[in-house]
């Protein structure tokens, strides 16, 4: 596990192709996530209006990794 990641809780707001989405992050900054790898099969078909975690690099806070979906 990576030290340098922010972790933060979004929603998504548009699915876009190739397993990307814009995600709007609740102090309103919006951003671009995708899945990668095996968690494609786990989180199943995201849908606009999923609440969702994610991790982004704190020196690109323009796009960010999905890593689950909040229940």
């Amino acid at each position: 596990p990576r030290n340098d990641v922010l972790r933060a809780e979004g929603t998504v707001t548009e699915v876009l192709p190739d397993w990307k989405f814009r995600v709007e992050l609740p102090n309103g900054h919006r951003l671009m996530g995708f899945v990668v790898g095996r968690l494609r099969e786990s989180l199943g078909q995201l849908a606009a209006g999923d609440k969702i975690n994610l991790e982004m690099s704190p020196y690109d806070l323009s796009k960010g990794r999905i890593v689950s979906r909040k229940d």
